[in-house]
């Protein structure tokens, strides 16, 4: 029994596992604050065109 409950153990997280995997990510890319500010610094001069 104990031997079974720990395969079946195994194979649910692994499915849990891939099943998250392929849900869309919510959380959106980190951007460094240097990058932030290059496009911060971008967008008026493409406005003002």
């Amino acid at each position: 029994m104990n031997r079974r409950k720990k395969i079946i153990k195994k194979l649910l997280k692994k499915a849990k596992q891939a099943q998250a995997k392929k849900q869309p990510k919510l959380k959106k890319r980190y951007i460094a604050k240097a990058d932030r500010e290059t496009e911060i610094q971008k967008e008026p001069q493409e406005t003002s065109h």
